[in-house]
């Protein structure tokens, strides 16, 4: 729980979006909250993450609908790219909006 400025209670925070919540996920959702779309090597760079780890980020934000993953290649070359869903984009706004209030802002 997080104490409300504006009226001295208490806010309660049982029910944040624990997908979100993960920091190495909550990274992923505010780099692709700023893009169009990234791919794979960017996020891997930009997040500090090992491949693995990343994948398996990934794949829990695809699997709650949050972001759309395709899968091509370029040449020979396997190319992964990443881009928030509207339901992803709107659950990260409703995110936001309740660690604002959280902290009072």
């Amino acid at each position: 729980m997080a104490k409300d400025d504006k009226s001295g209670q208490w806010a309660d925070l049982s029910d944040v979006d624990r997908i979100i919540h993960e920091p190495a996920r909550l990274t992923l959702m505010t780099i692709l909250y700023a893009v169009q779309s990234a791919d794979f090597l960017y996020l891997l760079k930009e997040s500090g993450l090992t491949k693995g780890n990343l994948s398996a980020h990934l794949s829990k934000l695809e699997e709650a609908g949050y972001i759309e993953i395709t899968k091509s290649f370029n040449g020979k070359v396997p190319h992964t790219d990443c881009q928030l869903t509207e339901a992803g984009r709107n659950a990260f706004d409703a995110y936001v909006q309740q660690m604002r209030g959280a902290l009072g802002g």
